[in-house]
């Protein structure tokens, strides 16, 4: 059940460890004690809401922008206890949360957990081996024993450079609690600085424990000048919302792409064992495989994660094993790679030869940001451990054992893995090899639906239905439309490009357009979060960015070889996500501008100019503040209205989950007499909405009953006649006290100017106002507590008989059209494209199986 501090945003913010290493930095698992800042000075959000045009600037504050407003204010940090930090719906039968507490994990389940990594995070960049050698020669033929010394050593140190140092040692470290991919980089600065383009943050938000803000240090100025930058400037925000859309639609690019190149090349090792197989027959081979991949996605990352693992682990034997096989018999001088000085003479012999040869190098590195974008289902520790003391090791003896065996054979360099393979071995190792391409195929497609899924939370993607696979652990999805959507494109690449070194091409392209987009999101990481040293942030941006565009620049001059049509691809996908983007920011800004003003609420008085049946009325609106103009075509349409309204806002935060505690907040609208309240149900994007409307609505109605007992032991505690209820009150003068489960409570007693001492702890503040508040002979206070004990237990009541009569749900569904006079491209764009996407997302209250017999729904448009 919600806690009562939960109705005013829980006032705490996290503060991450202050130290300059990555790992200092990171802080991601939550559940340790922490130090929270705790405002004497702060502007509660209970009190009636009787003026939204006045207190607007208490809404729109995000990340670091209260701590900016409110400097003159008093801060303590007080240290709190251990939280839990999500929240399932489908966990509520069980005590505790449902969250994966790796710190508590035994030996065991460590190893196990390991385990899992290979199959469901390793897939994509174990496989690599089977084409990148190919794709490269193909580039630039071996014409001596040399050449294949120099393009052994560009793929041991892209290797390095990639996967371990940049994603592993590094990238890792920048995931949002746990999640990582584009987006969870993107809520992560969203969390620091405001910079989502539809207006709907609330300063509340900040208090969530969720956000993780830094201690002061000698880079704060600069991080704050980044900052105020960020959040003024309208070009900085779009470039930044442009760079993310781009991101994520080459991960979904990615995600077609990956299935295509593993299975073909895994299945292309038939050439080698049967002259007869010829490349059509490896098409409808590789067609029937992806068919087969895509209908078993559905069972889920925990248990494919199982069965897969023990695969993928024979798998990474079978590298190091013909690697060891291949260096003894063949050429053992093959380490001479190692030297880098060979990679200067790759290029000095071949030299443009050799730049189109990086197309095919990159190829070693793919599955890099798999690696950080399904870090959602594992620890980072556990990722880092398979990849060290497993992963690479097997990887670079399978590299090392194929240049040692093309040393004495040159001509197979167009099947370099499988002609590598001894002969007794070659169809065990066919067998494992097409297993593990499966494998790695269904490791980019659950990184894309863990990417899909956030960007749906932000706002940049239309609404698709998603099944939760775990029980137990939060964040293994699956999103049947979207499987289905990348079957149909992966199919069409493979029928349409036969050719292993055209998909080669575009795959490194799609995987080099989200590992540059990944590097700018961590530099900017670097400046405004983490606050480390300068000269470290320019060495990153310069090494690792100028070496993907070098990479880059090689992929991008053979676009016309066909891998265009992966190009095209993410380029429809990037529109679809920013014409979604585009379209919910415009009908937001146009539903604030038309809500219905206070004065006419207060004319209409509490009866709403209509009827008042018994009853609860939940409206669903996306405002955060303000009365929605669809309420005024409620009480138009509808001969009566329900004699409690709750304007409820489903709200998704850039946090990756919000504690059930600090789910719902509550505001009172217009008076007490109008039974009239806003609720904003907070969730974050990794949270999981499978609550049934009546779970939902006793949850609801528990925290409004404890949002209103709140209220009335705030206001019975006020001095000096303050005991107007009707009357938004002003608690910036009110003490908070901290309950036991770690929740801050402020208990609205004013504070009086000689106890204002800001070097006086918080129980001397308490004790001293309470021994002047409450005089024991002041017997006007006595009856006043008396009278508001009289109108909270009336409320109460009034709530209780209105929830017996029925809760019934008000969905307002507003549209929006251009105006005759506008662009033609507007007009494109909102009445065609945005209107398409619109009718054919998820409605957003098909999580809560609501009956049709509970259900009122009235239509509007809007004019933009």
């Amino acid at each position: 059940m919600a806690e009562e501090s939960s109705f005013d945003g829980s006032e705490k913010e996290e503060i991450a460890s202050s130290g300059n290493g990555f790992g200092d930095l990171a802080s991601m698992d939550s559940i340790e004690s922490r130090w929270v800042t705790q405002d004497e000075d702060d502007d509660s959000v209970n009190g009636a809401d009787d003026d939204d045009d006045d207190d607007d600037d208490e809404f729109y504050g995000t990340g670091l922008e209260s701590e900016d407003e409110e400097v003159s204010e008093h801060r303590l940090l007080i240290r709190t206890g251990r939280r839990v930090d999500s929240f399932d719906v489908e966990a509520l039968e069980v005590p505790g949360a449902s969250r994966i507490d790796y710190e508590d994990l035994t030996v065991g389940r460590r190893v196990l957990l390991a385990f899992q990594t290979l199959g469901v995070v390793f897939g994509d960049v174990g496989t690599s081996p089977l084409y990148t050698f190919s794709v490269m020669f193909s580039k630039s033929p071996v014409k001596e024993k040399e050449d294949v010394i120099g393009a052994l050593s560009l793929v041991l140190y892209t290797l390095l450079l990639i996967p371990l140092i940049k994603y592993v040692l590094v990238v890792l470290w920048a995931n949002d609690d746990g999640e990582g991919g584009t987006f969870a980089l993107y809520s992560l600065i969203s969390r620091h600085a405001k910079i989502s383009l539809i207006p709907n943050q609330l300063r509340s938000d900040t208090r969530i424990s969720s956000f993780r803000l830094k201690v002061p240090c000698p880079e704060l100025e600069r991080s704050l000048n980044l900052k105020e930058k960020l959040e003024n400037s309208l070009v900085l925000k779009k470039m930044l919302l442009v760079l993310v859309l781009a991101g994520t639609a080459m991960v979904i690019a990615d995600g077609v792409v990956t299935p295509a190149m593993s299975v073909m090349s895994a299945v292309g090792g038939l050439k080698v064992g049967v002259d007869a197989v010829e490349q059509d027959q490896v098409v409808m081979i590789s067609v029937a495989f992806l068919v087969i991949l895509f209908s078993l996605q559905k069972y889920g990352t925990s248990k494919m994660g199982l069965v897969v693992g023990p695969a993928l682990l024979l798998w990474f034997c079978c590298l190091a094993g013909i690697g060891i096989h291949n260096l003894l018999k063949y050429d053992k001088s093959v380490y001479r790679a190692f030297n880098p000085i060979h990679i200067y003479y790759f290029f000095q012999r071949n030299s443009i030869n050799a730049w189109y040869a990086l197309g095919g190098c990159i190829l070693c590195a793919t599955g890099s940001e798999a690696l950080f974008a399904d870090l959602c289902y594992f620890s980072v520790r556990s990722v880092q451990l398979t990849f060290v003391c497993l992963v690479l090791p097997c990887l670079m003896l399978g590299y090392m054992g194929q240049a040692a065996y093309l040393m004495e054979n040159h001509a197979d360099a167009s099947q370099a893995f499988f002609s590598s393979v001894p002969g007794a071995a070659f169809w065990p190792v066919l067998f494992i090899a097409n297993v593990a391409a499966l494998i790695a195929s269904r490791t980019m497609t659950t990184a894309t639906f863990s990417c899909i899924k956030q960007s749906t939370a932000l706002g940049c993607f239309p609404r698709l239905k998603i099944i939760h696979t775990s029980r137990k652990f939060m964040g293994q999805i699956y999103i049947p439309v979207l499987n289905w959507f990348l079957l149909a494109v992966c199919l069409v690449v493979v029928c349409s490009i036969s050719s292993i070194n055209e998909i080669g091409n575009a795959y490194g392209m799609a995987e080099l357009g989200v590992m540059m987009t990944t590097t700018i999101l961590v530099t900017l990481i670097m400046l405004l979060i983490w606050q480390i040293n300068i000269v470290v942030v320019t060495a990153f941006l310069i090494v690792f960015l100028g070496v993907e565009l070098i990479f880059f620049s090689s992929v991008i001059a053979s676009v016309g070889d066909g891998s265009w049509i992966i190009l095209v691809f993410a380029v429809i996908m990037f529109g679809i996500m920013y014409v979604w983007n585009y379209g919910s920011k415009i009908r937001y800004e146009t539903e604030v501008e038309q809500k219905m003003s206070m004065d006419l609420m207060r004319e209409l008085g509490s009866n709403l100019g209509t009827i008042r049946a018994p009853g609860i009325g939940l409206l669903y609106n996306e405002l955060v503040k303000g009365v929605p103009a669809i309420f005024g075509h409620f009480l138009t349409t509808l001969p009566a209205i329900h004699s409690m309204v709750i304007f409820v806002c489903i709200k998704y935060v850039p946090v990756p989950v919000v504690p059930q505690n600090e789910r719902f907040l509550f505001r009172r609208v217009c008076t007490k007499s109008y039974h009239l309240f806003r609720c904003i149900a907070r969730y974050g994007y990794k949270d999981v909405r499978k609550e049934n409307h009546q779970v939902f609505e006793q949850l609801l109605i528990e925290s409004l009953e404890k949002f209103i007992r709140r209220e009335a032991q705030e206001r019975s505690l006020e001095s000096d006649g303050r005991n107007d209820s009707d009357s938004e009150e002003d608690f910036s003068g009110s003490t908070l006290v901290m309950g036991p489960n770690g929740s801050m409570y402020s208990m609205g007693v004013p504070l009086l100017s000689e106890y204002r001492d800001l070097n006086k702890p918080i129980t001397e503040l308490n004790s001293s106002s309470n021994h002047t508040s409450h005089h024991p002979f002041d017997t006007s206070s006595e009856s006043s507590v008396s009278e508001a004990e009289q109108s909270l237990e009336r409320e109460l009541s009034f709530i209780h008989k209105a929830k017996e009569i029925g809760v019934v749900y008000l969905l307002g569904h507003g549209d929006i059209r251009a105006r005759k006079d506008s662009w033609f491209v507007k007009k494109l764009v909102i009445n065609y494209f945005y209107a398409f996407l619109r009718k054919n997302c998820r409605r957003g209250t098909a999580n809560l199986s609501v009956p049709q017999s509970h259900l009122m729904k009235v239509d509007m448009t809007y004019m933009v």
